[in-house]
């Protein structure tokens, strides 16, 4: 990877052309994480509207790119600035499939609890959770690893 920046004002780091900050994912991740536990949570029909918002980012994530969603926005603007510049910038294709995955797990759970399948719901809903949560805690996203994958078997 790359570990060369361009500035624009003094103290702000731009990431290389077509390369984004690795730690955006995870505060995205982290960010959804919560999201998610409050699916599992929450009563009919407020579950279902919050997980039907969270389809929506994640959709937003796998068409435009994470890095045109507005965690990663909330991330460059506040949370950024107060760090250090970051050792590397990642390919977002991987980090853009796995907003793909995530998405396919939202829908399922959404589609299961609107009809009425709350376990089935819940699990897909639960699924998305620890793949949400092992890249917030343990920067290790399962999605990311098996774009790369994916990418190396159809190579």
């Amino acid at each position: 990877m790359s570990t060369s920046t361009s500035h624009t004002a003094p103290g702000v780091v731009r990431p290389p052309a077509g390369r984004i900050d690795p730690r955006g994912p995870q505060f995205t991740a982290a960010l959804t994480a919560v999201v998610l536990v409050a699916v599992l949570l929450l009563p009919s029909p407020a579950d279902v509207v919050l997980l039907a918002v969270q389809a929506a980012l994640f959709a937003l994530g796998a068409v435009r790119g994470v890095q045109h969603t507005p965690h990663a926005w909330l991330f460059r603007t506040v949370v950024r600035p107060r760090l250090a510049p970051p050792a590397e910038w990642e390919d977002p294709q991987p980090p853009r499939f796995a907003q793909a995955v995530g998405l396919a797990f939202a829908l399922v759970g959404l589609v299961a609890l609107l009809a009425g399948a709350t376990v089935v719901g819940q699990v897909a809903v639960g699924l998305a959770l620890v793949a949400a949560l092992l890249n917030a805690v343990f920067a290790f996203c399962l999605g990311c690893e098996v774009y790369l994958l994916l990418r190396r078997v159809t190579a």
